[in-house]
């Protein structure tokens, strides 16, 4: 049973910092393109950032700078750091797998896995 589980979110004001983490289970982690995506209220949902089965990372220009994204392979874990959170920033933050070797997955195109998401609410 494949299983995407999101921890980390809370409430915090804005300039603060928060560490999300994403375990995967159930399927083969390391093979997969794995990001982060936050629905904001009455938005669509958006990539944040992706980091591939090479390494490769990629950010939305709304996050570069103060989001961090990493995997650790060994732990079936992906991380996401935020620092300088703005109120814009608040949503419900996901993260998905995408199959395939060197695929990147930031669009949230052909995504076989989405985990239920946690919430973070930065308040001014």
């Amino acid at each position: 049973q494949v299983q995407l589980v999101e921890s980390g979110g809370g409430s915090v004001q804005a300039g603060g910092s928060l560490k999300l983490s994403c375990v995967a289970s159930g399927y083969s982690y390391s093979s997969y393109c794995m990001g982060w995506y936050r629905q904001a209220p009455g938005k669509a949902r958006e990539g944040v950032a992706d980091v591939n089965t090479a390494g490769r990372i990629t950010y939305a220009a709304s996050v570069k700078g103060r989001f961090t994204i990493s995997r650790d392979n060994a732990k079936n874990t992906l991380y996401l750091e935020i620092k300088g959170l703005k109120p814009e920033d608040t949503g419900i933050y996901y993260c998905a797998a995408r199959s395939g070797f060197g695929v990147g997955c930031i669009e949230g195109r052909n995504i076989n896995y989405w985990g239920q998401g946690t919430q973070v609410t930065v308040s001014s």
